[in-house]
């Protein structure tokens, strides 16, 4: 599964020995190296911009005074269908840009926006799509800058299980690795991150039995540095001696296995991480989220199930965990713990400069830790809706749930919120550090919910549950619309400033800006801007598509510009996509959305705004052939 295949030049692997010992400062020189590119308001060369993941920008070129000027400024289409989740990356003169399934990788001259300088456009088995859970969608790119030896690199990931490695200037592949196997349904849809000189990769597929896994690579020759699973020993979950030291009550060693779990069943698990990344230089901990145990059916796997659920702190060079929080013990409703981490310094209640962890769960709480050591600090209702959980003991980590909308054969569930869309999902989040504000986009979305027992088969759905999806209690449900909401949190003082309604889910995530702007992107095909202070709407546009990735900015030659990809689909439109009727198929996620088809239709690419739409076109001259003319 980890064979390196032999596109390995023997340069790269010569050259990789050739460092030796002084090998041992290049890591840091490649991180410091990310780390100012990632503080330039020029360059957005990560997921989340910044390490913190914080989706946020110190440009003020745009603001809430003059963002309805905003104009389309280019365009670029993909050529494919599909979900496009995510967001480009721009580095330099440069704009990276990718697609879903057959995942192609794109870069763009952003001085001659949309010439294509490269293109990577991998074959791959059609049967990946076979065994994709829930769109063929892929999240992202990373970057590696180079370190003076080896030249910067692309990472990117592919549907059919591989990372690849590709040259960041000429687009030429360097390296691939199997990370997956999908002949048992592991697929990847996840952006790789760059640490050091280390890329790390989760996994996909729980829905079909899939035991998670993270995995580091040695982001020069592909090599696997190491693997932590998300059930199994100590050993191979890879648990610090002092794993949770400060929280024993959390749990500690030898659960992974047949103290949470039935027998070998954590052999077929699931716990897989699809989501996002984040890291702290100074704890040298990265941080992400285990998803949702297997099956769905709860009834077929009992025990806490650990670790899936979990919020980890996993030291980047060894890959051994810190500590380990799971939120849902032994989970009931598909509650799949992989979305954002956010990270901040704040004072907490005490007056405590803290270092913390935020995490929009899709269990619909928001949860707050002591990122150093994982101390629960808070747990918050994303919206007052929810009602699987009464709340979240502070002191014990548990949540206190409500047995009326617990989940068991022989019995259908009503009225269970949030649906296992949860009341957040993929979504990328921002962060205001001036304002110390959280900018979410949730799910307003609830469900009946029906189990039935299933044999394992490999690469088979393996989830045994018929699903109902409708819009929460704040929405209409007689016309399936208010599926969505936008909201400001604070979380030291434990309220939101403002939420605003939208017609359906706002599954992609936020961007926020020091000129007091929040933008996001809707299902329905608009990108749009609201004050961040007060969650007035004050500008949108209409794109050629839904939108379920989030919004970036980055100036080039004095100019701000912010993109997003335009490209419907991922879970919510799976139903459109596939052309499904069924209201219980794609997960349940049919019948919630069975209008979203009446406001857009499939497309791919990305789509970049300034005020007055000021571009390089503007001179006439630029991208001009000017070689022989007729006469």
């Amino acid at each position: 599964m980890t064979k390196l295949r032999t596109s390995v030049s023997a340069f790269t692997l010569t050259a990789a020995a050739a460092i030796g010992v002084a090998g041992s400062i290049l890591p840091a020189f490649a991180n410091d190296k990310l780390v100012e590119l990632s503080n330039s308001e020029e360059n957005w060369p990560m997921t989340g911009k910044t390490y913190k993941a914080q989706n946020y920008s110190k440009a003020t070129q745009i603001n809430a005074e003059n963002v309805k000027g905003l104009r389309p400024a280019w365009a670029f289409s993909t050529g494919v269908l599909h979900g496009h989740e995510g967001t480009p990356l721009v580095i330099g003169d440069k704009m990276y840009v990718h697609g879903a399934f057959p995942n192609p990788t794109f870069a763009l001259d952003l001085n001659e926006p949309g010439k294509i300088l490269w293109q990577h456009k991998p074959k791959q088995a059609p049967t990946a799509r076979a065994v994709a859970c829930c769109d063929v969608v892929n999240r992202g790119l990373a970057y590696w800058p180079g370190d003076g030896k080896t030249g910067a690199r692309i990472l990117k990931t592919q549907l059919d299980g591989h990372i690849v490695a590709l040259d960041a200037d000429t687009g030429a592949e360097v390296w691939k690795m199997e990370n997956s196997d999908i002949k048992v349904g592991s697929t990847l849809t996840i952006a790789p991150y760059v640490i050091k000189d280390t890329v790390l990769v989760g996994s996909s597929g729980a829905e079909l039995g899939v035991r998670g896994y993270v995995t580091a690579y040695d982001v020069k020759t592909g090599a696997q540095k190491w693997r932590a699973y998300a059930t199994g020993p100590d050993d191979e979950v890879k648990l610090a001696k002092d794993f949770n030291s400060k929280n024993p009550h959390y749990g500690q060693f030898g659960l992974g296995t047949n103290k949470t779990w039935e027998g070998d069943a954590w052999k077929i698990g699931g716990g897989t991480n699809w989501g996002w990344y984040a890291y702290d230089p100074d704890t040298n901990l990265f941080y992400y989220g285990s998803g949702n145990p297997a099956p769905w059916n709860e009834t077929m796997r009992p025990g806490d199930n650990k670790w899936t659920m979990t919020i980890w702190g996993r030291d980047i060079d060894t890959g051994e965990a810190k500590f380990g929080y799971q939120k849902t013990p032994h989970d009931e409703w598909d509650y799949a713990g992989v979305n954002v981490m956010m990270l901040s310094e704040q004072k907490d209640k005490t007056g405590k400069l803290r270092k913390l962890l935020t995490h929009p769960d899709r269990n619909g709480i928001v949860y707050t830790l002591d990122r150093e050591d994982g101390t629960l600090i808070s747990a918050d209702k994303l919206d007052d809706t929810v009602n699987w959980v009464k709340q979240v003991d502070l002191k014990t980590g548990v949540p206190v749930r409500d047995p009326e909308f617990a989940t068991r054969m022989d019995h259908k569930a009503t009225e269970i919120c949030p649906s296992a869309m949860g009341y957040h999902n993929q979504g990328h989040d921002s962060y205001d550090p001036e304002k110390q504000r959280f900018y979410m986009g949730i799910n307003h979305i609830c469900m009946d919910w029906e189990p039935f027992m299933l044999p394992y088969r490999a690469g088979q759905f393996f989830v045994g549950a018929t699903l109902w999806m409708y819009p929460g209690p704040k929405g209409d449900r007689q016309n399936y619309e208010g599926l969505g909401q936008i909201k400001s949190y604070d979380a030291i003082n434990n309220k939101y400033d403002w939420e605003k309604m939208e017609r359906f889910s706002v599954w992609g995530g936020t961007l926020a800006t020091a000129g007091n702007i929040v933008f996001y992107g809707t299902l329905d095909g608009f990108i749009k801007a609201r004050d961040t202070r007060t969650g007035d709407l004050l500008w949108k546009y209409r794109l050629p598509s839904g939108v379920i990735g989030h919004p970036m900015t980055y100036t080039h030659k004095g100019v701000q510009y912010v993109a997003i990809y335009y490209g419907v689909g991922g879970w919510p439109g799976v139903g459109l996509v596939f052309d499904l009727n069924d209201p219980t198929a794609g997960l349940g996620a049919v019948g919630a959305f069975k209008n979203l088809a009446n406001y857009t239709q499939m497309g791919g690419g990305v789509q970049v705004f300034s005020l007055n739409g000021k571009n390089p076109y503007d001179d006439v001259n630029v991208g001009e052939w000017t070689g022989k003319q007729g006469g």
